[in-house]
């Protein structure tokens, strides 16, 4: 029997999920086969509506290596596990021969664990374990949600979290789960042959394909011990998420509470000169947290450095002394024990990072009205990290809507830790970047509007007139609006000034309720709007009538303020890169591709997408940043704007009417 052809596999795929083939989708496969087939990089650059899941899928089956594949979202890999792959690989099985597994793998804390359900929690006051059903009264929220998994326990086969609908809060699955530190590990947990997490992990060790996480991507990564099993192929979705989502895992913090919390942990299971040791010199730093001012240290002060090395050292020997004494009166002494353990060991891990001292981190000092102090050290970049780890020894797709920046893809291979593109070196992986392009006519559904006339916006300052310009919008819209706002203030502000301006047009506000209840609402009515910040640029995918107004406050560069991203932005300046096209500019450039992403989600899609920020239009960046959003139909034109909004909602309501 021939080899059937990519075409061939590609056609069977689409009629499973019931799509339509389209000539980006084709071109994608046809990149990724041959990066697969060659062992070099690839990055793919595919518009919303292409069907980029199938494009990098299929490919990856066909050639039948052991496939990774990494998303950012939730939802994304539940797309992929319970209805891409299932189909696809039902419709392949024919022509391939083969039926290719494929599992989906998460990091241990996800995972039900049923030695705390069954055994009780570690507490901190008291020797040994208690009852978290007891402790919780049955009529609170969390004795409810307690109550609950014990119920889903017994019927759930994979202990997943995100297969518990509805969902429970951290607080309540803190007390059923265990991070990979805290577990007593499969040969000595009682429950270790029923352990979801370990069949998780069994699961993934047969199958051909394996979804996971950045997160988990990232923690391969950047520790000794890998938690994915060997492969060949690596595919990123959602790519455009993964310097942030490994910058995240590679960051350290260090808080009084969570200081206090490994004191207390500890206090029972060493001898006192150990815990003393620990206590004092955790007085020592929360006395400093107090007194400290929120920004970077780039040098650290004298007296907290002292009491940094005193809580490191505090640690080592309460580190010593806990693996040195054993006391059978504590009831489940191991798991007391290990999750002592891990409390001081993540304490002296951070505290040890930050006294090193090393040139390539970034330490600051933060105060948040709710959390309180903490002192917080992140890498000054990931790019070497991920071109030494990611790229070294498999085939990588990296693949999202946003890649090409500023009309190429070098920015984000830069950021990755490739080489500009072509470039050829020991050290610099090959790749080639591709834009297969989007089914969306974006010049005839969309309109960039730029609003000129407004002043140029200062930092925290009344934007009255942005107020103004956003409520005629609004009005001439009909409602159908997306508010992508630069901070949370700026949301609250307008939601609160526009709901007494417009009442007609109801106005909801991130963090008034859940992501899911917000969008859902605002779909739902064509005359709601919603307002709100970061997630709202990246999560909303709401086709149809409900969003034909996008409007950005104003440009989303980072905080001038903002310890990391300055950091980041000084040390291009001094090896004589431009810091702030690098950093800021990037930054801003792809954050406004996502959040103008979220107005042509369907063929059938029509409206504008409105930027309030004159410097859009008068900077010298400004060519830069519209050079990385979709081609739509630019003017500053305030009247062809309104016309235009006025046409669209009319058209919107007669066929609502039909």
């Amino acid at each position: 029997m021939t080899k059937p052809s990519l075409p061939e596999l590609l056609h069977a795929a689409v009629a499973a999920v019931g799509g339509m083939e389209r000539p980006g989708q084709v071109a994608m496969a046809e990149a990724v086969a041959a990066a697969i087939d060659d062992g070099s990089h690839l990055l793919v650059q595919a518009g919303t509506g292409t069907g980029k899941s199938l494009g990098y899928l299929v490919p990856a089956l066909a050639h039948g290596e052991r496939v990774v594949v990494a998303t950012a979202t939730l939802a994304l890999q539940r797309q992929l596990v319970e209805r891409d792959l299932p189909r696809t690989v039902d419709a392949l099985h024919p022509l391939l021969r083969r039926r290719p597994e494929f599992a989906m793998l998460k990091g241990r804390s996800n995972y039900l664990c049923l030695h705390r359900l069954h055994e009780g929690v570690p507490q901190d006051e008291e020797e040994g374990l208690f009852d978290q059903f007891e402790a919780a009264a049955p009529t609170s929220k969390l004795g409810q949600d307690l109550l609950r998994v014990r119920d889903w326990a017994d019927e759930t086969e994979t202990g997943d979290r995100d297969d518990l609908t509805p969902g429970i809060s951290d607080r309540a699955w803190s007390q059923v789960s265990v991070s990979s530190r805290e577990c007593l590990g499969a040969t000595k947990c009682a429950y270790g042959a029923e352990c979801f997490a370990e069949m998780a992990r069994e699961r993934a060790k047969l199958a051909e394909v394996i979804v996971t996480n950045h997160a988990l991507l990232a923690i391969d990564a950047i520790e000794g011990a890998p938690v994915l099993p060997q492969h060949e192929v690596l595919i990123v979705d959602e790519a455009h998420e993964l310097v942030s989502r490994v910058t995240g895992v590679a960051t350290g913090e260090l808080t009084p509470g969570q200081v206090n919390r490994a004191v207390r942990r500890a206090a029972k299971l060493v001898n006192e000169k150990a815990a003393d040791q620990l206590q004092t010199a955790a007085e020592g730093f929360e006395r400093l947290m107090e007194l400290a001012l929120p920004g970077r240290l780039e040098e650290i002060p004298e007296d907290l450095a002292y009491a940094l090395m005193a809580l490191r050292d505090a640690c080592r020997t309460v580190i010593s002394a806990i693996g040195a004494t054993r006391d059978k009166s504590v009831q489940d002494e191991d798991a007391v024990r290990k999750q002592a353990l891990a409390s001081v060991e993540s304490v002296h891990d951070v505290a040890e990072r930050i006294t090193n001292g090393s040139e390539w981190d970034v330490v600051w000092y933060e105060r948040h009205d709710r959390f309180g102090a903490s002192l917080r050290v992140a890498p000054m970049s990931v790019s070497g990290l991920l071109r030494e780890k990611l790229f070294a020894d498999r085939s990588v797709i990296l693949t999202s809507a946003t890649l090409k920046l500023g009309g190429d893809f070098n920015g984000v291979g830069a950021s990755l830790g490739l080489g500009p593109e072509g470039a050829e070196g020991e050290d610099l992986p090959k790749w080639k970047g591709v834009d297969v392009g989007s089914p969306f006519d974006y010049p005839r559904q969309g309109i960039l509007y730029v609003a000129k006339h407004l002043a140029r916006p200062a930092r925290d300052g009344d934007r009255a007139d942005m107020l103004d310009e956003l409520t005629e919008l609004i009005q001439a819209a009909g409602g159908r609006t997306l508010g992508l706002f630069s901070s949370m203030r700026a949301a609250q502000l307008a939601a609160e000034e526009l709901r007494s301006r417009i009442p007609e047009f109801p106005i909801l506000l991130q963090g008034e309720e859940t992501l899911g209840e917000l969008i859902k609402n605002f779909a739902a009515d064509p005359r709601t709007c919603l307002f709100g910040t970061l997630s709202l640029w990246q999560g909303v995918d709401v086709p149809g009538p409900s969003c034909q107004l996008v409007v950005m406050d104003k440009i989303p560069f980072p905080r001038p303020d903002d310890p990391l991203m300055s950091a980041r932005q000084k040390a291009v300046e001094e090896a004589g890169g431009n810091g702030f096209m690098a950093v800021a500019a990037t930054h801003a450039a792809l954050l406004m591709a996502q959040g103008a992403g979220r107005l042509v989600r369907a063929t059938g899609d029509r409206g504008v997408v409105a930027v309030l920020d004159q410097r859009l239009a008068t900077a010298r960046y400004g060519s830069y940043l519209k050079a990385s959003l979709p081609d739509f139909w630019y003017t500053t034109d305030r009247h062809q704007v309104r016309k235009s909004l006025a046409a669209i909602d009319a058209a919107a309501k007669q066929a609502e009417a039909q």
